[in-house]
């Protein structure tokens, strides 16, 4: 029975995908840890460590499939291990030649190794995903490029931008996190086959040729050393993940607060018979954004944990490598239908372009304020404008009443100000500065890396 959201059959796919919790699941693990033991025991096979014909025994004996996992965990509690269980049962598969499974290694060599098999599953799943963000991202900044908004400061208006500005730079941030992906992947997806203490002292001077010829029969990266006390390549991955992560849910917040009902500049994608409330039959709430915010945190509390795993004793110990198994599938498990939900959020979010338009409006010339002092500055002086500017401001402001009536009528402006040329001034689509032209630009990049990956693809 599920007793963790993440396996809720009502739940489950709001806080990860069916993707993702195949990666990590118990079965998964499992013949990930049994592939490292296979791939160690052919490695030895070859350079003459074990015997040839037991190698290939081995390679061709151990089938995860057939395990009694019932039996396995019983085993399991009784030796009260967390792998040796497991090693049992495959030696049990493997007739004599087991004798030779998990020759000359620990327990960390195995899991660790297996882990890292999992995450380079998981990595290139997530790195799938940005990428297809990074396209729909593309898509919608590219469509409202000109599509004129309200910018705001403090919660509160403060110049006219547009919405594919505004799009462009969460689609940059995100080509940051591909590159930053990039990065670090030769880093992370690295095993490791040391031995007890990394020293390779069960299996000598060839003990590193081993370590390589399993790592290259895995395809993972070989360690320059070892690494069981040296936790930094999770932590790391885990810190991209953080950040990616922050961006999503900085997303969600913004569309969850341009959707409110006094805003109204987005929603969020409807289908027929979504509900919004039990009670009050005419909401539509914006459910997929406070999804797609609400689980940066948890991801960020597991990250958290994750760095604390960094904290070895000696050569090695359990009590900081167990974080890792809890803190490392829920930060892929959460990602991912963050992921994924901004991806299908992206693709079918609704523009009110009219209603920005109407917001644009709604303090009658105020958000022009700026491009107004400027102006007059030009005539009487930055400083000076800008005082009698704010003067016009916060009178327009307080009494309700039109900016630009306000302007006519001043005392020290009416006699320098031409009513044509404040209109012009106070049209919000003639003051977005080069919003557009720096849209246009990260759009260019952003393509470029697109075509980049069509025409390139590969996996490490």
């Amino acid at each position: 029975m599920a007793s963790h959201v993440i396996d809720f059959s009502l739940l489950g796919n709001n806080f990860s995908t069916p993707e993702m919790r195949t990666i990590w699941s118990e079965t998964n693990r499992l013949k990930k840890q049994a592939k490292v033991e296979v791939a160690l025991a052919v490695a030895q096979g070859e350079l003459g460590v074990i015997p040839k014909e037991a190698a290939d025994a081995i390679a061709f004996a151990i089938d995860v499939d057939t395990l009694d996992l019932e039996a396995m965990a019983k085993d399991g509690a009784l030796m009260k291990h967390s792998l040796m269980a497991t090693i049992k049962a495959l030696q049990a598969q493997c007739g004599q030649a087991g004798e030779f499974i998990h020759y000359g290694v620990t327990t960390q060599d195995i899991v660790d190794t297996a882990t890292v098999l999992q995450l380079k599953e998981a990595f290139n799943v997530i790195e799938q995903d940005v990428n297809s963000l990074i396209k729909e991202l593309t898509v919608l900044s590219e469509k409202h490029k000109h599509t004129f908004m309200v910018g705001r400061t403090h919660g509160m208006q403060a110049l006219p931008t547009t919405f594919g500005f505004k799009v462009a730079i969460w689609l940059d941030e995100f080509l940051r996190h591909a590159e930053r992906l990039a990065n670090i992947k030769q880093r992370v997806l690295v095993g490791n086959v040391s031995g007890a203490i990394c020293t390779y002292a069960s299996l000598g001077e060839i003990g590193p040729e081993v370590e390589n010829r399993t790592l290259t029969l895995l395809e993972l990266g070989t360690p320059n050393i070892g690494w069981q006390s040296a936790r930094d390549r999770l932590s790391e991955f885990g810190s991209i993940c953080a950040l990616i992560s922050g961006t999503l849910g900085k997303i969600g917040n913004e569309f969850y607060n341009l959707m409110r009902t006094e805003i109204n500049e987005i929603e969020e994608p409807f289908s027929e018979g979504k509900v919004g409330s039990t009670t009050m039959p005419h909401k539509r709430n914006p459910a997929l954004l406070e999804g797609l915010a609400s689980l940066t945190q948890p991801i960020l509390s597991s990250v958290g944990l994750l760095f604390q795993s960094m904290h070895v004793e000696h050569e090695r110990d359990a009590m900081s490598w167990r974080a890792e198994w809890i803190a490392l599938p829920e930060i892929c498990l959460y990602l991912s239908a963050q992921l994924k939900g901004a991806i299908h959020i992206i693709q079918g979010i609704k523009v009110n372009k009219e209603r920005m338009l109407l917001n644009l409006q709604s303090q009658g010339g105020l958000l022009l304020s700026e491009k107004v002092m400027f102006e007059i500055g030009l005539k009487l002086g930055k400083q000076t404008a800008h005082q009698l500017v704010y003067e016009a401001a916060m009178l327009a402001f307080e009494t309700d009443r039109p900016f630009k009536d306000i302007l006519m009528a001043h005392p020290k402006l009416k006699a320098i100000l031409n009513q044509d040329e404040l209109d012009l001034w106070l049209k919000p689509e003639s003051y977005v500065g080069a919003a557009i032209l720096k849209n246009e630009y990260i759009l260019k990049i952003s393509k470029t890396y697109l075509e980049s990956k069509t025409s390139n693809v590969t996996t490490y």
